[in-house]
């Protein structure tokens, strides 16, 4: 190998191992929890919430298909949780 080859994967490995660290948590009665799995239960509560909200206002038919509808509306509030909250 010659040394640019050497020195391009010594860069590529140094950008791989930057992301590394610690990741957030949240203390919760003793026992720390990802900061991702927080925002995906309250995104889940959100989005089953928006149904009762759609069944109530008759507008559940409208949003077709709701197998691709709800799981979409829990990804968007999730990271929308991550990104406001935890960044």
């Amino acid at each position: 190998m010659n040394r640019t080859a050497v020195n391009s994967l010594g860069i590529g490995v140094c950008l791989l191992c930057i992301g590394c660290g610690r990741a957030p948590a949240i203390d919760v009665i003793g026992s720390f929890f990802p900061v991702w799995m927080v925002c995906l239960i309250i995104s889940i509560v959100l989005a089953s919430l928006l149904r009762v909200f759609l069944l109530r206002r008759q507008l559940e038919p409208v949003v077709e298909p709701a197998a691709l509808f709800y799981p979409s509306v829990v990804l968007l509030l999730s990271c929308l949780l991550w990104l406001i909250f935890f960044r």
